[in-house]
């Protein structure tokens, strides 16, 4: 999280020297990280990397312009801390093995008011809202992420310093224990993937990616049983978890199979009546139907959600 010199240059210039208030600092700080004017920093699911290479390429997933909002909000006397959204969907899928990660954005604080600066707002899918962390636990998601992006693109080896690190500094973090039995897979040994997944859900019983996971493994080596334990209790999740719902409405869509869709639409909206795109997405699907007056009610509703959350800083 240290702020290389020419970044530190930079925003003195544009941020700190403005003087004022605490407010009026904040705002000239999400305009230095979003605008071309200063950072333009733009939003790239991948790029899980340090401050300094942040400000290198301009790019970062939400974990690193976490990381990058929170040094510069310090450096400018703001108080800001991780903030972390652990209900959201945030599965990779790579040859049938699932990643897990978690979302972060960074809040900051000014007298009693909060705010929240979100790289990736508009493409979260959450309804609880986010908690603060401790920089050790924010450090400890950038490991395990990085360790993560690192398995799904080149050797275990290679993913295996960040995997340790992350679990040093958090190791009750049960999505690090998930990717850790997904990197011992790929060594080849499937005994310790089935221990660090079972770690998992002794910490989270409804970790998905180690529950997932944990079925896969079961399956391919013929232990029917347990693969039918561990399925039945994701078939229990996903049915109370409205994005589940709402992938398998958007699945249906690209199928053609618009009246699944609507079905699946409103069981997420059934279990949650606070997202726009649940709406948005029944409208489609009514739309496609025929039924233009539900259509036409669908997308009053996401209009009057969507109203409702204007006031919520980006």
């Amino acid at each position: 999280m240290a702020v290389p010199p020419g970044l530190r240059a930079q925003l003195q210039q544009q941020v700190i020297d403005g003087g004022d208030s605490d407010r009026a600092r904040l705002d000239r700080l999400v305009v230095f990280l979003f605008q071309k004017s200063g950072l333009g920093m733009t939003y790239s699911a991948d790029a899980t990397s340090t401050v300094e290479q942040a400000y290198r390429t301009r790019q970062a997933n939400c974990l690193t312009f976490t990381l990058l909002t929170v040094a510069l909000a310090r450096a400018s006397g703001l108080q800001a801390y991780g903030q972390e959204l652990d209900d959201i969907v945030a599965w990779r899928v790579d040859d049938n093995i699932i990643y897990g990660f978690n979302h972060v954005n960074a809040g900051l604080r000014i007298g009693r008011t909060r705010f929240t600066v979100d790289v990736a707002r508009d493409l979260v899918m959450a309804h609880n809202p986010p908690e603060p962390v401790s920089d050790q636990r924010l450090l400890a998601l950038y490991y395990s992420n990085r360790a993560a992006e690192l398995l799904a693109g080149t050797t275990p080896a290679a993913a295996a310093p960040y995997m340790a690190m992350a679990l040093q500094l958090a190791p009750r973090y049960a999505g690090a224990w998930a990717n850790a039995g997904v990197m011992h897979l790929r060594e080849g040994d499937p005994q310790a993937a089935e221990r660090d997944y079972l770690k998992a859900l002794a910490l989270d019983p409804d970790n998905a990616s180690a529950l997932v996971n944990l079925v896969t493994l079961y399956r391919n080596n013929g232990d029917e049983a347990r693969r039918a334990i561990y399925a039945r209790r994701i078939e229990k999740i996903q049915a109370r978890d409205p994005y589940f719902q709402f992938l398998q409405a958007e699945d249906d869509a690209k199928q053609g199979d618009y009246a699944g869709a609507v079905q699946h639409y409103r069981r997420a909206i059934r279990l949650y009546d606070g997202d726009p795109r649940f709406y948005l997405g029944v409208a489609h699907a009514y739309q496609q139907l025929g039924e233009a007056r539900r259509a036409r009610q669908a997308l009053d509703r996401a209009a009057a959600l969507r109203r409702g959350s204007a006031g919520v800083r980006n």
